[in-house]
């Protein structure tokens, strides 16, 4: 038996040698951790326990059958692992062996734990850094990813799923992440892009490097692909642990709540002065939300890109919310197409993982112009629409100051089944701006007028007078009280806490057709 012990260390060592000295040592010189390290740093000291750590290739071709190229685990390091004491699956790609490439066995290996994940109702986490597939395995390779988007695909919904690239991800390799939950990337050492430099090189006769194609800043200000992008390795994973902090195991459960020792009827009553009087003046809503939530702790996603709408996680009385807000401190806080997708994405995250909504709105409408419309502005407009109307979960809207025509009617109103929503005093719920609307209704008046500006003037503010308040929605019942600011934080938690019973469905059916 001795023997055959022996033999297992000997076994476990070779594993841990992983693609040799020298490539863990260049791994280190480029400012990466190893996959095992990073499995390591992720996971709660001591939780992790590897899985098929000597899986070995299959392939018998162009050398690859010599005993220095069956390298144990195959370039991917998986297994189940603790993350402040709740269970976890993931895997960690290894590109010290064969660059990270994914084989057959590769793929198998991480099928395997997310087929895991999803049978245990757990989180699953990936931690991309790979060449790609492995081209001496051909078509073999490329069932490998077929297969891995399956179980994406198929874990949608189900259990929470999140991606970190920590270094190359091109080719086919980047749709995993993408249909993922949450991407993270790390600023300099990673990059996401279908096509490398030298394939548009060769076709569009550019330029460009990896970087500029789908480096993190490109993702996470640009094209909006990633949600969350960090300095280094361990900050990566460090964001990861508290991403999973607000998320519950399965959509069978609740997130997971606090307890809260931030009084709950707390008012602030800067609040009462933090929207300006000029309608025209820009605020940051990011600092309502700070002095509303559970100890001004507020975990923003996506914050570099759609800046005129800001979405993320808090607590309020202990409680997990998904906070939902128009930005006027970027382009007034109006909707336009990349601020319509990231806002519906997010909502339906938070819907398929129980995760209640909450909305702060001042919205001056949709944006203008040509760009917009070719752009689609009508279908991806009507997906953040849709995304609102489907959900079932708790919804809370605040009305700090504008809400004006659609957007009105398309952030969390009333009017699509939300349950709790308020005004302040400031909001001004109309179909458009008073300027316009009055130039619009008195066009006659004002223009048979002696003093065509002076009548203006008066019927513009006879029009604000009547309508730009929340008075006229509220005798309505569209909203539920008109409250004074500081008094927000007790209302929603009361609000949220008399929902917690909340039991609403949508028809039977396959699936909806949202307008993608």
């Amino acid at each position: 038996m001795s023997d055959a012990i022996h033999r297992l260390q000997q076994l476990r060592e070779r594993a841990l040698e992983a693609g040799g000295k020298d490539r863990i040592e260049a791994q280190h010189q480029k400012g990466k951790l190893t996959a095992r390290e990073r499995a390591e740093l992720l996971a709660d000291p001591g939780t992790f326990v590897e899985i098929d750590r000597f899986v070995t290739h299959r392939c018998r071709d162009f050398g690859m059958d010599a005993d220095k190229n069956q390298v144990l685990g195959d370039g991917v390091v998986t297994g189940s692992a603790r993350i402040d004491g709740r269970p976890i699956y993931l895997y960690a790609q290894d590109f010290t062996v064969f660059g990270g490439s994914l084989s057959e066995t590769h793929a198998a290996k991480i099928v395997k734990v997310m087929d895991l994940a999803v049978k245990m109702g757990v989180p699953m986490i990936g931690l991309s850094d790979s060449g790609g597939a492995r081209i001496q395995e051909g078509v073999m390779s490329l069932g490998g990813y077929a297969d891995i988007f399956l179980r994406n695909t198929l874990a949608s919904g189900v259990v929470p799923q999140i991606s970190a690239i920590m270094g190359p991800c091109a080719g086919g390799a980047v749709y995993s992440p993408a249909i993922t939950d949450f991407i993270l990337m790390v600023e300099g050492t990673s990059f996401m892009h279908i096509t490398g430099p030298d394939v548009v090189k060769a076709v569009t006769h550019e330029d460009t490097t990896s970087e500029e194609l789908g480096g993190a800043r490109v993702h996470a200000e640009v094209s909006g692909v990633a949600h969350f992008t960090a300095p280094d390795d361990a900050t990566c994973l460090m964001q990861i642990r508290e991403l999973l902090s607000y998320l519950p195991l399965n959509n069978g459960e609740d997130p997971p709540s606090k307890a809260c020792t931030d009084d709950p009827n707390r008012m602030d009553e800067t609040l009462d002065s933090i929207v300006p009087s000029s309608s025209d003046q820009p605020y940051d809503i990011r600092q309502v939300v700070k002095k509303v939530v559970d100890d001004g702790k507020f975990l923003e996603v996506q914050a570099r890109y759609a800046k005129n709408i800001v979405v993320g996680f808090a607590r309020l009385g202990g409680r997990v919310v998904g906070l939902v807000c128009n930005q006027p401190n970027h382009l007034a806080g109006v909707l336009d197409i990349k601020a319509s997708i990231k806002g519906a994405r997010f909502i339906r995250f938070c819907d398929a993982f129980n995760i209640p909504l909450v909305c702060f709105e001042d919205v001056p409408g949709f944006l203008p112009g040509k760009e917009q419309e070719w752009g689609g502005i009508i279908v991806h407009g009507a997906k953040l629409l849709y995304a609102f109307c489907e959900a079932t979960v708790p919804r809370l809207t605040v009305i700090t100051r504008k809400a004006y025509g659609g957007a009105y009617t398309v952030m969390n109103s009333k009017h699509i089944r939300a349950d709790f929503n308020v005004a302040w005093p400031s909001a001004e719920i109309a179909v458009m701006g008073a300027d316009g609307a009055a130039r619009i209704v008195f066009r006659r008046e004002i223009q048979t007028a002696k003093d065509p500006k002076a009548e203006e003037k008066r019927l513009v503010a006879d029009y604000k007078a009547k309508f730009a308040n929340p008075y006229q929605a509220a005798a309505r019942g569209f909203v539920d009280d008109v409250i004074e600011p500081r008094r927000t934080r007790p209302m929603l938690i009361q609000a949220l806490e008399i929902l917690r019973s909340k039991r609403d469905t949508n028809p039977p059916k396959k699936h909806g057709n949202i307008p993608l």
